[in-house]
C-alpha cells in the first residue's frame, strides 16, 4: 500500500489508489521507485517484477523474472539501480535495472547463508551488503569484488536490520527480542552493547541518523523508542496496536512514525512532541495506597485478619496497587499508551483533558500487513498483505498504498 503524509496528517485519512494483483503467493517485499511511478516486487512465487503505471492508470509489469526459489527479502538502491535479491536457500542474487526500468541485468551472487536470508540491506557509501539469515548469522560483503568481508553470531535469528553510515554501527534485532549494536570495520566487528526491553520477538527497525534514535517494533504488540544519541538509556514505549508489529518507518520531515501490525492497522505517530518514560513498577507487599496486604502476604493477612487481595500497577506512577485504587483506566498519550489502561484513582484524578490529547491517528489497511516500505523523496507509502495485493494508497502525503494482493 502507498499513501502520502501531509505536515498535520491528523486532519486527513489515507486514500486507496490502485491495486496491484496477479501473485500466486505472498509478496515478501514490495518496494516504490523513486522519481517514477513503479514498484519493485519479490514474491515466494519466485518472481521479481517491476511494475510501471500505465497511461490507463493500471500497473503492469516491465519485467517479469522467475527464480529458482521462493524470494524472501530484498534490497533496491534508486542510485545506482542495484537489486540485491535475498533467497529462500540463503543465497543473495544481485541485478541491475535498467535506466527505463524494462530490463534486468544479473550481476552476481552472494553465498552468503546456510538458510533462508531474513534481511538484506546494501549500503553505497561502504560498498558494502549486509545480510542476515535464519542460520543465525549476520554477514557483509564487498559489492565490488564479492568478498565476505566477516561474519557475527548472533543469540537468534535476525528479523531487524539497520545501519548508521557516521558511526559504522549495525543494529540488529532478533527473535530473543535482543537488539545487539555492532561496530563493523573493513574486516572485523565488535560488540558495542545489547539491550532488550520486549517480551516478544523483535519483528521490525527503523533508525533515524538525524535525531540518532532507534525504533524496534515486536510481537509483543509494543514499539520502544531508544535514544541512542542521548546517550541516558531513554526508552520511550509505543502502545497503540492490537497485534504483532510488521513495520516500522519514521518520515524526518515531518517528524512522524509510521508503524504497521499484521492486523492490517496503520499508526501513525507525532513524534514532534514531548514524550515521557514509563514508570518502573515498583515492588510491594501490600497496596501502596490503602495497605491491604497482597495474596502471598501471609503475616499481614494473619495479624489484620483480612483477605490477601490481587496485585496491579498504575501505568502512570508506577506504584502497585490494588483493584479498588485503581479501578480507573484512561489514555496516557505522551507516556505511549493510545489505548486505555489502568491507572491509580490519584493519578486518574491529576490526569487533565490536555494530557489525555492523542499524539497518533489510526487507519485501516484493509488487508492483513507483511511488509511496509516508505520512499521519503515522494512521501508514499506502500505495503504488502498476506492476502497477495498490492494497494497504492494516499495518507495525507505520507501514504500511497499499495496493497500487494496474495492469493492462496
Amino acid at each position: 500500500m502507498a499513501a502520502e503524509i501531509q505536515p498535520q496528517p491528523q486532519a486527513r485519512k489515507p486514500c486507496l489508489l490502485s491495486k496491484i494483483e496477479a501473485f500466486q503467493d505472498v509478496v515478501s517485499t514490495a518496494v516504490i521507485i523513486p522519481k517514477e511511478d513503479g514498484v519493485i516486487s519479490v514474491s515466494e512465487d519466485r518472481t521479481i517484477r517491476v511494475w510501471l503505471k500505465r497511461d490507463s492508470g493500471q500497473y503492469w509489469p516491465s519485467v517479469y523474472h522467475t527464480m529458482s526459489s521462493p524470494s524472501s527479502c530484498m534490497s533496491f538502491n534508486p542510485e545506482t539501480r542495484r537489486l540485491s535479491v535475498g533467497m529462500d536457500t540463503g543465497s543473495i542474487c544481485e541485478f541491475i535495472l535498467s535506466e527505463d526500468y524494462n530490463k534486468m541485468t544479473p550481476a552476481r551472487t552472494y553465498q552468503a547463508h546456510q538458510g533462508r536470508v531474513t534481511v538484506v540491506l546494501f549500503v553505497l557509501e561502504m560498498e558494502w551488503l549486509l545480510s542476515t539469515g535464519q542460520d543465525k548469522n549476520f554477514t557483509w560483503h564487498c559489492s565490488e569484488s564479492g568478498q565476505q568481508l566477516g561474519t557475527y553470531r548472533t543469540a537468534a535469528w535476525v528479523s531487524g536490520l539497520q545501519f548508521d553510515v557516521e558511526t559504522r554501527h549495525a543494529f540488529v534485532g532478533d527473535q530473543s527480542g535482543q537488539v545487539t549494536i555492532l561496530k563493523l570495520e573493513q574486516d572485523s566487528c565488535s560488540l558495542v552493547t545489547t539491550f532488550k526491553g520486549h517480551t516478544g520477538n523483535v519483528t521490525a527497525l527503523c533508525w533515524d541518523p538525524v535525531q540518532r534514535v532507534l525504533f524496534s517494533g515486536s510481537s509483543d504488540h509494543s514499539i520502544i523508542m531508544w535514544d541512542i544519541g542521548g546517550r541516558k538509556g531513554t526508552a520511550i514505549e509505543l502502545q497503540g496496536h492490537n497485534d504483532k508489529i510488521q513495520g516500522l518507518c519514521y518520515a524526518s520531515h515531518t517528524r512522524q512514525l509510521i508503524s504497521c501490525s499484521s492486523d492490517g492497522g496503520i499508526v501513525i505517530w507525532n513524534m514532534d512532541v514531548t514524550r515521557q518514560e514509563t514508570p518502573e513498577w515498583l515492588d510491594s507487599d501490600s497496596c501502596q495506597k490503602c495497605e491491604q496486604p497482597f495474596f502471598w502476604n501471609f503475616k499481614q493477612m494473619w495479624d489484620s485478619k483480612k483477605i490477601g487481595l490481587r496485585q496491579h500497577h498504575c501505568r502512570k506512577c508506577g506504584q502497585a496497587v490494588c483493584g479498588k485504587c485503581s479501578s480507573k483506566r484512561s489514555t496516557i498519550p505522551l507516556m505511549g499508551f493510545e489505548f486505555e489502561v489502568r491507572v491509580c484513582d490519584s493519578c486518574h484524578e491529576s490526569i487533565t483533558d490536555e494530557d489525555r490529547a492523542p499524539t497518533a491517528t489510526f487507519h485501516d489497511s484493509k488487508h492483513s500487513i507483511v511488509y511496509m516500505h516508505y520512499e521519503p523523496t515522494t512521501g508514499n507509502l506502500l505495503t504488502s498483505g498476506t492476502d497477495k495485493v498490492i494497494k497504492p494508497v494516499i495518507v495525507c502525503h505520507i501514504w500511497l498504498q499499495m496493497q500487494i494482493k496474495n492469493s492462496i
